[in-house]
Order: C-alpha cells, then sequence, then structure tokens
C-alpha cells in the first residue's frame, strides 16, 4: 500500500499562503496551525523553515519591500523622495493588512534596512542635514502607512440623505465612495507633492 505524500515545503510557498492568509483574515488571522492546515501539512514541519510566526512575518515583510523603489534618489533628492513613496504606497495598498506589521519599524530586516540606508544617503548627499534627513524619512512614512491602512473615500456612506439636512457643507460625500480609488490615491499624491515642495523651498531658503 503506498504511503501518503507530504506536500513540498518551501519558503515561498509559506510565505506566500501566509500572506493569502493575512489579506484574508488580517494579521490576528494568522497562527502557524492554521497556515498548516492550508498547506496540507502538520505545524512542526513548518517550523523547520521558520522556527516562529515573527520570523516568518519578517521574510512577509522583507517580500513586500523589495518592490519598493528608491533607485530614483540618483536622480536627485526629489525624484527619489517621490519614487519611494508611490511605490511604498503601491506595495502596501496590495495587502493593507500587514501595515501594523512593517509600522514597527525595520528591525534588521535587511529589505527595509538597504532601503532606508538609501533614503538616509541620498537625502545627505543633496544637502540635507542628517537629523532632517532622518525626520524627512519618518515624515514621509508616516504619510504613506496612514494611506495605506484606510480609506479617507471610504469611510462616507452613499445615501445622499445623511448628509443632505444636517451637514450641508458635506452635500456632495454621497459620491466619494463611488469613485474612492482615484480620490484616495490623488488625495495622497496631493499631500506627498505639497510635502515635497514645501521641503525644496526650506532647502532652497535655508
Amino acid at each position: 500500500m503506498p504511503r501518503p505524500t507530504t506536500p513540498l515545503l518551501s519558503q515561498a510557498g509559506i510565505r506566500a499562503s501566509a500572506l493569502e492568509i493575512i489579506d484574508r483574515d488580517g494579521l490576528d488571522g494568522l497562527s502557524m496551525r492554521k497556515l498548516a492546515a492550508a498547506l496540507g501539512v502538520s505545524a512542526p514541519a513548518l517550523y523547520f523553515h521558520y522556527p516562529t510566526k515573527e520570523q516568518l512575518l519578517d521574510d512577509v515583510a522583507s517580500e513586500i519591500m523589495e518592490k519598493v523603489d528608491v533607485s530614483a534618489f540618483t536622480l536627485g533628492w526629489r525624484e527619489g523622495l517621490l519614487t519611494w513613496a508611490r511605490s511604498y504606497r503601491a506595495a502596501l495598498a496590495e495587502h493593507p493588512n500587514i501595515v501594523p506589521f512593517l509600522a514597527r519599524g525595520p528591525g534588521q530586516r535587511d529589505a527595509s534596512l538597504r532601503r532606508a540606508d538609501a533614503i538616509h544617503g541620498g537625502l545627505v548627499a543633496a544637502g540635507w542635514p542628517p537629523r532632517e534627513a532622518t525626520m524627512i524619512g519618518a515624515s514621509t512614512k508616516y504619510l504613506v502607512l496612514g494611506a495605506a491602512m484606510g480609506s479617507f473615500s471610504r469611510g462616507f456612506v452613499d445615501d445622499v440623505q445623511v448628509y443632505l439636512d444636517r451637514y450641508p457643507s458635506l452635500g456632495d460625500a454621497h459620491r466619494l465612495r463611488e469613485h474612492a480609488d482615484a480620490v484616495d490615491r490623488d488625495s495622497f499624491d496631493f499631500a506627498l507633492t505639497m510635502f515635497v515642495d514645501g521641503l525644496a523651498a526650506r532647502l532652497t531658503h535655508g
């Protein structure tokens, strides 16, 4: 009688399945037991590849961060900052449920630290004092994480009667949900551009 086969495990496959669970059930919805069941293996089989859930999350986060583009700092700090922020938001927008984990900071993740090094180095090389370069990086991250964690536009309902009588200045708020993606994207880009333009003026005028 043939022995039952055990699915072959790989770190890439484990990460992909873990991210599917996070996308569907949220960060707290991921457990090693649930992940093992999804992969058709026993939980101990996962520990050979990932001894802890934290290590698994670090690798999932690193895979996402590899999509973030910091190469444009070679074209100047302004282009570098804009490209980084936009690609960062796009990467997180695909997986908003993992944003709280990424918000904790880079820890020892190489993918995150390489990007932090490129950003800080690009800003300092362009003439920003190191302390201000640090604050620019932090401020940009706050903007990106805030945009990635939720939708402004989807916080409104599409019933005009909710706003019509009591909130006259919100007379068009019921239309926001219909155009949520565009409004959220354009609002992020507006805030980012205003921020970067303000920084440029500060650098020019000292």
